[in-house]
């Protein structure tokens, strides 16, 4: 029997290295979320430039994540990391210099937006893939759920920051707070040190058979595909209820530009709350059950919360739906690592990220468009109604998810 580490990842160094500056760089990340629907909902006064803007920050998942997982099966994922890192710095820089001067508008934030997101389409499948090259396999599962915790405290943490400096200063700080925050994960990423054998990419062919390998397996394994639909249902249905946030703070609750940062922050503490239950669990049988249970108290406490105006259930619903979200992710983040081949990991994990992200700009858009002639809080009950539909419907469909 193995012994109960629940930390077991951070005696790596490099994976130390790795969490720290990912918790800082993703903090600043999500004050630059918040500050950015603010600002566009501020300059717009649309729910559906909302949905547009949370699209352009999306369609590049859905548009180039799989060249990314080719990209990062070929080249060193430290490299992918280090340059799209950097690039995505100057370019918050640029918004904050524009925010600033008072020279922004909404156009420059759409396409800043959708190059931030070009980035992370190349970033993302090589951060997934990586894991395993800083903690091995023995350490994997605890390496993702730490990770996700990271992630996840960072989404506590920034919102709420985000609103209190919006409050007292304005927006532009926000960004240039994320600009200098980008310093932390690149210096990380340099101070790493590897074994030149640990990191060597697979072997090179053509991008074009790479990428029909990579499809052809995943189509073949009815256990990957089933992961990656019940992904992509809670990603078009479920996730775009971000870009709609600040909708519900000015017009539904009331609570302004600070309970726009407490409504993040509650959806990324209960998030952070289920990463560390996983961290801590360890590794558990019938994972399949444990995603299950989670889709659908997503789905119903998203439902609940499309429904609210009262600022306090909104919080509590806020918590449970992240709470849902990174237990059916993070779950399904570690069955498809540890069952796909070395030589594959990138390609599959650009898979799973273009359906847990990609698919949001299509639900942005959708979702957007219905709230423009329905109303906001009707088109996310809508939207959470589907997303619950979806996710018992794989289940039916799809039995073989609850008994991996």
């Amino acid at each position: 029997m193995k012994s109960f580490r629940p930390l077991a990842a951070l005696r790596h160094r490099n994976f130390r290295l790795f969490w720290t500056g990912q918790l800082i760089s993703l903090t600043g990340t999500w004050m630059h979320q918040t500050a950015q629907g603010w600002l566009v909902f501020k300059l717009t006064d649309s729910p559906f430039f909302l949905g547009l803007a949370g699209m352009a920050a999306s369609a590049p998942i859905l548009l180039f994540t799989m060249a990314g997982g080719v990209m990062a099966d070929r080249h060193p994922k430290r490299n992918i990391m280090l340059l799209s890192n950097t690039v995505v710095m100057f370019l918050a820089l640029l918004l904050a210099v524009l925010v600033s001067a008072g020279a922004v508008n909404v156009w420059h934030v759409l396409i800043l937006a959708f190059l931030i997101g070009s980035m992370n389409a190349f970033e993302i499948p090589a951060r997934q893939a990586f894991i395993i090259e800083l903690v091995g396999r023995e350490d994997l599962l605890n390496g993702i759920a730490l990770n996700s915790s990271a992630f996840h405290a960072a989404r506590m943490i920034g919102p709420a920051v985000a609103g209190l400096i919006m409050g007292a200063f304005g927006l532009a700080p926000c960004f240039f707070i994320n600009a200098a925050s980008f310093i932390a994960i690149v210096l990380a990423l340099f101070r790493m040190r590897f074994i030149a054998e640990e990191v060597n990419p697979s072997p090179k062919t053509g991008m074009r058979k790479s990428f029909i390998e990579g499809l052809k397996y995943m189509m073949h394994s009815p256990d990957i595909s089933a992961l990656l639909i019940a992904a992509g249902i809670v990603s078009f249905f479920g996730f775009p209820y971000i870009s709609f946030l600040p909708v519900y703070a000015r017009d539904i609750l009331k609570t302004g530009a600070t309970g726009l940062g407490i409504l993040m922050g509650c959806a990324g503490a209960g998030a952070f709350t289920g990463a560390v239950g996983l961290a801590v669990r360890g590794d558990t049988a019938r994972k399949g059950i444990v995603m299950a249970i989670a889709g659908i108290l997503f789905s119903c406490a998203l439902l609940v919360f499309s429904l609210s105006t009262n600022a306090r259930l909104s919080y509590a619903m806020l918590f449970l739906v992240g709470l849902g979200a990174i237990n059916q992710i993070a779950t399904a983040n570690t069955l498809l690592q540890l069952t796909v081949p070395h030589e594959l990991r990138g390609r599959v994990m650009g898979s799973f990220t273009t359906v847990f992200l990609g698919m949001s700009p299509l639900g942005n858009f959708a979702i957007g468009s219905l709230a423009h002639y329905t109303g906001t809080q009707k088109a996310l009950m809508t939207s959470a109604c589907l997303c619950l539909a979806g996710t018992v419907i794989v289940l039916w469909k799809k039995p073989a998810i609850l008994r991996m």
